[in-house]
């Protein structure tokens, strides 16, 4: 399936060649270029590269194990469909979980065995680094604890809504007036008086225009903000800006207005964009905007995936979405950085959600397995992590 926003088909018609743009994170020239086969969503064959395991719901009631080596599916006891708070381990061998019988965070393989419990109260628990968990508490207090220990170490994070792994800055959101901004603020000096370069401002925090996470190493956040206005939709579209608080300046990643006009990037949750597990890439939605209203006047969504380093941009054409709106799918990366998969429904078959799974060299989508479960508003993936050694 090809796909043309179709009232700019003359600033995004780029399937025949490459057209530059500016402002990469490299400050070289980069490229927006069509990565489309042109042979529609394919069908998996026996073997299956680069396999691993995916975690996802086909019922309401588990997750459920996904071998992609195998084709085999099975559900796993105790557990509970999972959003965004299920974790995956640095190395791709671990995901958080919750036990359905104890409410306790525990951690567990992929493939459901060795389950290890972790923490017994907490709202959510990430890997800040390889041995030490981050965990939030419900009260929206944050410490750091060796994942064999019980020592903490309590982090000032006050309206701040993400931390730096392995590092000590966080992503604060906060309400001045009648709007929200967004800063970048140093966890360690924030409480203190006369420290300078310990806040730096990001501007507004505006829905459907504030997707940001960071890179798996650390180094960078990268974050949607509105730039350029189009006069044909009446507003400002969304762009990718990277910035990395050992400089404190931020650098556009993406120049998508100056090809599509404006355009939406993702959805309205918070943290979907997703960086591939090398630090290297970004995959994430381009939506178009047909006008001022970014939930309500939209067109077809389609996958785009930016590499940090040259400011290179490839657009998939095999498969679009108009289900996108409060949120696109979830993308999630294979361990090897080579792949994407996503929970998408094809009209006009009657397989439900697909597992789908993208090889970013070749542009080919193939269907691993359907029947997805939408828990929690979407048919979407937890993790695509690795099995035990």
């Amino acid at each position: 399936m090809w796909f043309i926003f179709g009232k700019r088909l003359a600033l995004s018609l780029v399937c025949a060649g490459v057209i530059l743009l500016s402002g990469t994170a490299a400050g070289a020239a980069s490229a927006l270029i069509d990565v489309c086969p042109g042979i529609g969503i394919q069908s998996r064959t026996a073997i299956f590269q680069p396999g691993g395991i995916i975690l996802t719901s086909f019922d309401r009631a588990n997750m459920w194990v996904y071998n992609v080596s195998t084709d085999r599916r099975y559900p796993l006891p105790e557990t509970y469909p999972c959003g965004t708070n299920c974790r995956l381990s640095r190395d791709a061998r671990w995901v958080t979980y919750v036990d359905s019988l104890t409410s306790a965070y525990a951690k567990m393989r992929l493939d459901g065995t060795q389950r290890t419990p972790l923490v017994d109260y907490a709202a959510d628990v990430e890997w800040w680094a390889d041995d030490t968990l981050l965990v939030w508490t419900p009260a929206h207090e944050a410490y750091l604890r060796q994942e064999s220990g019980s020592e903490r170490e309590y982090l000032a994070v006050e309206s701040v809504v993400s931390v730096q792994p392995g590092g000590r800055w966080g992503l604060m959101v906060k309400q001045d007036g009648d709007r929200f901004t967004r800063a970048l603020v140093n966890l360690e000096t924030r409480d203190l008086q006369g420290i300078a370069g310990g806040y730096i401002d990001l501007g507004e925090d505006k829905p459907y225009f504030s997707a940001a996470s960071w890179s798996p190493d650390g180094q960078w956040l990268a974050y949607v903000a509105p730039a350029i206005y189009d006069d044909q939709t009446q507003t400002p579209g969304g762009e990718i800006f990277g910035i990395r608080p050992a400089d404190g300046t931020p650098v556009q990643w993406t120049a998508l207005t100056g090809q599509y006009g404006a355009v939406r990037i993702n959805g309205r949750a918070d943290g979907e964009l997703s960086w591939s597990p090398d630090s290297t890439r970004i995959a994430f939605w381009v939506i178009e905007l047909l006008g001022p209203n970014p939930e309500s006047n939209t067109g077809n969504a389609t996958l785009h995936i930016l590499n940090v380093s040259t400011g290179d941009i490839q657009k998939y054409c095999g498969f679009t979405t108009t289900e996108h709106t409060p949120n696109p799918p979830r993308l999630s990366w294979s361990p090897d950085s080579t792949h994407v998969a996503f929970g998408g429904n094809v009209p006009g078959d009657d397989k439900g959600y697909l597992l789908l799974a993208l090889d970013t060299t070749s542009g080919v989508f193939t269907a691993l397995s359907d029947g997805i479960y939408p828990s929690f508003g979407g048919a979407n993936i937890i993790a695509w992590g690795l099995p035990p050694q």
